[in-house]
């Protein structure tokens, strides 16, 4: 053993899963050596595979920032040491060396004990109390509060390569594409919604309001009928075009259905948003019978919850829109608590907002007509990504439809 050297072992599903292979990248990338000291290959699907490592730096500075990458990796030393934990100095401040998490299963070695965190998302830190470690934004830190810093004694679990042979995730291979049949990807995406949700698994809805330009309202809404959408995150754009389509037929003034303009179209919008402000709500005008059909009409009346953030570029807003975005941020987290699976259609920022706040178990469907959209949006860490390149008018229907075909 050189002196600069550290033994670190990994487990699950190395090969499939490709975790080795980026181990060993990321040692070789860093300008490291490796020794594999172990190595036991499972021998069916769902057994786990087992890999001892030395890695080999040119000085101890080099060697900790190689084993840094490694354990974020899925890597764990292999003599366990427990995390370390520094006080905040004051609310809203993390110690200087704080862990910063990804959205990986995350777990810290506590008194001898592996702990899970709760709650995982990217880009916070973790905060230990009475036992129990849960992953905190920045905004929510206190004076005291005890906050893992380091990489020592903190182990990553990186998702596994789905393996249903009828899984959408599986059968798409993860990359977005525009090439292939549109109607047998509808088909996969609602056969894997409909087990989602025969399982007891939540499914939420990120939308923008390309939704309703392109003519897909009416089949979001159905799904929401149905009970396969259980929470929509948007912002107030998919909110107007939606009730200006329900009670005015338009979207931005132009008729949905043939693409012509309606005559002073142009105040449709307006006229809407201030319609929503003389009901005082989206959920009054439901009990006024102004609002009788629409996306945000079924979520009133299945009660389920829609969350709409604001931005500076918005008409009104709503009243039902959050203006605060920190406080937009926690309602957002709050729906997506638990989430199976989460939709994400034409709407780019509140689809990267949403992504920031998933744990990589949960499944991510990004439908867009732009590739370069769908692509950033995908790169989520995550092997249940599926990227659909396409117009969501025709592609939703289409879901909707298949849909109603499994249920008979």
């Amino acid at each position: 053993m050189t002196k600069f050297s550290s033994e670190v072992e990994v487990r699950g599903h190395l090969i499939d899963s490709m975790i080795l292979t980026k181990i060993f990248d990321v040692i070789m990338d860093l300008g490291g050596e490796f020794e594999v000291l172990q190595m036991n290959v499972g021998k069916k699907k769902k057994e786990p595979s087992y890999a001892k490592l030395q890695i080999q730096g040119k000085t101890q500075d080099h060697l900790d920032k190689i084993l840094e990458q490694v354990y974020r990796e899925g890597a764990t030393a292999t003599i366990g040491k427990n995390v370390s934990l520094k006080a905040a100095p004051k609310d809203m401040v993390m110690p200087d060396d704080f862990y910063s998490t990804t959205n990986n299963t995350t777990e810290i070695l506590l008194s001898d004990k592996w702990v899970l965190v709760d709650n995982m998302m990217m880009d916070k830190c973790i905060v230990v109390k009475n036992g129990k470690a849960s992953c905190t934004p920045i905004r929510d830190i206190k004076k005291g509060d005890l906050v893992v810093v380091g990489e020592s004694g903190v182990k990553i679990t990186p998702p596994e390569r789905p393996r249903e042979g009828s899984n959408v995730f599986a059968f798409m291979g993860s990359s977005s594409s525009s090439e292939r049949p549109t109607q047998h990807i509808a088909k996969k995406v609602a056969e894997d919604i409909f087990r989602t949700k025969k399982s007891g698994g939540k499914i939420l809805l990120v939308g923008g309001p390309a939704i309703v330009h392109t003519g897909a309202a009416d089949s979001v809404a159905e799904l929401i009928r149905l009970g396969y959408i259980d929470g929509i995150l948007a912002g107030n754009a998919l909110a107007v075009h939606d009730i200006e389509y329900a009670t005015l037929g338009t979207s931005l003034g132009m008729n949905v259905h043939d693409g012509s303009l309606a005559v002073k179209g142009h105040r449709n919008h307006m006229d809407t948003i201030n319609a929503v402000f003389r009901a005082g709500s989206i959920s009054n005008m439901v009990k006024k019978g102004e609002l009788r059909r629409g996306i945000l009409y079924e979520c009133v009346k299945k009660k389920i919850p829609y969350i709409l953030a604001g931005s500076i570029r918005d008409d009104g807003p709503l009243p039902d829109v959050i203006t605060d975005t920190a406080v937009a941020q926690k309602e957002y987290k709050k729906v997506l608590k638990e989430a199976k699976m989460v939709i994400m259609v034409s709407t780019m920022l509140h689809s990267i907002a949403t992504g920031n706040m998933l744990p990589a178990h949960v499944k991510v469907i990004v439908v867009d007509i732009s590739q370069p959209t769908v692509t950033k949006l995908m790169d989520r860490g995550t092997w249940q990504a599926l990227g659909i390149v396409t117009d969501v008018g025709a592609f939703l229907p289409l879901v909707s439809q298949e849909i109603k075909k499994i249920r008979k």
